[in-house]
């Protein structure tokens, strides 16, 4: 048994606690939170600092992971799209290896839980042994046409058999984007996540490409589609944002995860929350940054409620895996989401985006949530100096 301290215990759920004690067995699961009357000093482990739940990356690509550095940054999202698909011929253990370090990595960034997309089989060792919980999301997509849904589903539910669901893991079919999945492919995985709990991930509204091609069928993925030799002679704009096709093909009742919404704005935030009352929002700030110099605007999703998480996305659009990094980022360039507002998406929510809240998120007893040391700024305030350690 271990009794932890710090000058501030923030557990998230309930309010921050002054010069608390985190009671944990060996195991690191949460017995009780109290404050240090009481205790004896000498049986203390006395940290400088706040102390915050593990936290919980919701986006991630672990298997890009020998592609830092790359890619160009600051080219936008379709350079970035066909230099990922292009890039050919990496030996399986230099891909290996970079998996491994990104995963230690992230350990030892704090990170517990990971939402992590696989189109290959190549993470699922390292997810087997790993001291992360993962969710896999296996990802799907046919470039919109539908005569060939079937022989992709085919594939791709064999990378989903052979992932990692052990170990307290999870994994589910999802789809890439609005822009590649046709509606065939989006009723093949809308019938292989019937389980109940599931978590669908799709990423979204990352470029205003993507609108401009459901509404107008104009904009760079015409030319993006014609370079790799697909057809669009039977796609037809839809007068509307790509998030509501892909409300209209996907399962509202599952938990689905929304990533990056770089351009999404109020209507398009409200048309989800009517779809379904089990949304989140997943934003990846630094591969926004890196991509295409752009972030969203948070007040947008403040204002409407909307449950938010924090993502790395993969080593090929960001400079490190890292929530805090995230936090910064954001605290820095829109600084007026507070602090406990900004833990809240790092930890709390992105458990429950996962499904993974009965255990992680929260300081709470009968929780095993991990803990982190934070050393905030004078007014508690993130910094550029603010680093993490884990403690648990």
């Amino acid at each position: 048994m271990r009794k932890i301290t710090a000058d501030i215990i923030f557990p998230v759920a309930t309010p921050p606690v002054k010069e608390g004690v985190i009671v944990v067995d060996d195991e690191g699961k949460v017995l009780r939170l109290d404050k240090r009357a009481g205790h004896d000093p000498a049986s203390l482990e006395i940290h400088q600092g706040v102390i915050v739940p593990g936290f919980i990356n919701t986006h991630c690509h672990l298997e890009l992971s020998h592609m830092k550095g790359r890619v160009d940054t600051g080219a936008g999202l379709l350079p970035f799209l066909q230099k990922v698909v292009k890039f050919r011929d990496i030996p399986m253990d230099e891909i290996l290896d970079a998996i491994s370090r990104a995963d230690q990595e992230m350990y030892e960034n704090g990170i517990v839980a990971v939402g992590d997309i696989s189109n290959k089989l190549d993470t699922r060792a390292r997810k087997e042994s790993s001291s992360i919980r993962y969710y896999t999301f296996v990802e799907m997509f046919d470039f919109l046409q539908n005569e060939g849904a079937q022989k992709t589903f085919t594939m791709y539910k064999d990378v989903y058999e052979g992932q990692s669901d052990t170990g307290g893991n999870r994994k589910s079919c999802v789809p890439h984007a609005p822009y590649t999945v046709s509606p065939r492919l989006f009723s093949m995985i809308n019938e292989a996540n019937e389980e109940e709990g599931i978590t669908v991930s799709i990423h979204n509204q990352e470029t205003e490409h993507e609108d401009n091609f459901f509404l107008y069928k104009s904009g760079g993925f015409v030319d993006f589609y014609e370079s790799f030799g697909f057809p669009l002679t039977h796609f037809e704009p839809t007068g509307k944002t790509s998030i509501h096709y892909a409300l209209q093909q996907m399962n509202p009742r599952c938990r689905t995860l929304f990533v990056h919404n770089t351009m999404t704005g109020p209507e398009d935030i409200r048309a989800a929350h009517s779809w379904s009352d089990k949304v989140y929002w997943a934003t990846c700030a630094n591969a926004n940054l890196y991509i295409e110099n752009r972030m969203p605007f948070y007040q947008h999703f403040i204002d409407e409620g909307a449950r938010m998480t924090i993502g790395t996305d993969s080593l090929t659009s960001n400079w490190q895996l890292s929530v805090l990094e995230e936090m910064k980022t954001i605290s820095r360039l829109q600084s007026y989401v507070p602090f406990e507002m900004l833990l809240r998406w790092a930890t709390l929510n992105g458990a429950e985006a996962l499904g993974f809240e009965n255990e992680l998120g929260s300081i709470e007893a009968g929780k095993k949530p991990g803990l982190n040391l934070l050393n905030l700024d004078e007014k508690l305030r993130l910094s550029a100096e603010t680093n993490v350690k884990r403690l648990v």
